[in-house]
């Protein structure tokens, strides 16, 4: 672990001189790419240093306790070494998360798909629900959010509705809420109070480049049609929405939010690219049989990552067992605690796969 860390603290200084030189910047494409691989090895380095310098700091104080100190002041610096030791341990720990592999589309944008599973209307009101709770975590980050299609009840559920997280690192961030998501609650159309089960689905994709993903243009069917809003309510009088069909995997996508047919057209092409990608992902893995199945499921009430409880307020991370109090703030949007509970409990399976290997 020391010699790759001593590797990757040579490689940064000598990137560091690479993007200083006036010649390298000239080439601007190239010195974007240094740069960018500069950035991503800063925080190793920062934290490599400060773990070198805990130890200079412990071996002088150590130094120190073998030359002739009174009292108390062998006691500071016994103690100093107690504060030193816990310090190096936590930035070892730290050191060994930053040197676990990273996932590829960790920075890229993502496109979420939520869809009604069991439980009729109140599961569409569920998934309007969940709908909100990603918006308003994206708003408390700073990212934008772009609706891409839905298909919406009378009563102000969606059916499904596909929308774009744009922002800072946003996949490594949403990728944990993929899965079956349930709510326990008493609809307002239950007249004898009592509590229903209901499911909605959430597949998170991230946004993938022309190279992640090739398509033939002759494998696509598209359609345009007229977009209108629940109830059949003309929205626009125009053909704007688009409907791509791709032939060979019969993946369909659509899009209506935009007014002019091109946008349309171009927002629809980013989400089947993502879809493809994901399949072709999910092909990749021995355990999985068909597309996404791993990330949505069946929509089956018995299946679940996550259980939001309205009669006790209460949210329930099946994954890793944690449970919160605090069901209305959570829907608002305030869902980082459980989020950041899921990457460290990650980053502990995947520290203890490199420590079997």
């Amino acid at each position: 672990m020391l010699e790759k860390l001593n590797f990757i603290e040579s490689k940064y200084e000598e990137l560091s001189i690479k993007i200083s030189d006036p010649a390298v910047m000239a080439n601007q494409k190239e010195w974007q790419k240094l740069c960018k691989e500069h950035a991503d090895l800063e925080d190793v380095v920062v934290k490599y240093r400060e773990y070198k310098k805990v130890q200079e700091d412990i071996e002088a104080d150590k130094g120190m306790l073998r030359e002739d100190l009174d009292k108390e002041l062998k006691e500071m610096v016994q103690e100093e070494i107690k504060d030193l030791n816990e310090r190096e341990e936590t930035l070892l720990q730290d050191l060994k998360i930053l040197l676990l592999p990273k996932d590829p589309n960790d920075e890229k944008n993502v496109f979420i798909e939520i869809r009604a599973g069991a439980g009729g209307e109140e599961a569409a009101l569920f998934a309007a629900n969940l709908f909100r709770m990603y918006t308003r975590y994206a708003e408390r980050h700073g990212w934008k959010v772009e609706p891409i299609s839905s298909n919406e009840t009378d009563i102000g559920g969606f059916k499904e509705v596909v929308f774009m997280v744009k922002g800072d690192s946003t996949y490594s961030r949403l990728k944990y809420e993929s899965g079956v998501h349930r709510v326990q609650r008493v609809p307002d159309t239950e007249s004898s109070g009592r509590i229903h089960t209901s499911t909605a689905t959430v597949a998170v994709l991230p946004e993938v480049e022309d190279v992640d993903v090739e398509i033939n243009p002759n494998d696509l069917r598209i359609d345009v049609f007229r977009a209108s809003g629940h109830g059949g309510q003309c929205v626009n009088t125009t053909d704007s929405a688009v409907r791509i069909t791709h032939l060979p995997t019969g993946l369909v996508v659509s899009c209506q939010d935009e007014k002019s047919q091109l946008k349309n057209k171009e927002k629809a092409m980013k989400v089947l690219k993502s879809r493809l990608y994901n399949r072709l992902q999910a092909e990749r893995s021995a355990n999985i049989a068909e597309d996404r199945k791993s990330q949505v499921g069946t929509g089956d009430r018995s299946e679940r990552i996550r259980t939001y409880n309205y009669p006790q307020g209460r949210v329930t991370e099946h994954r890793i067992g944690l449970t919160i109090y605090r069901l209305d703030s959570f829907l608002d949007g305030d869902i980082d605690e459980v989020i950041d509970a899921l990457i460290t409990a990650d980053q502990a399976e995947k520290m203890k796969n490199l420590g079997s290997n």
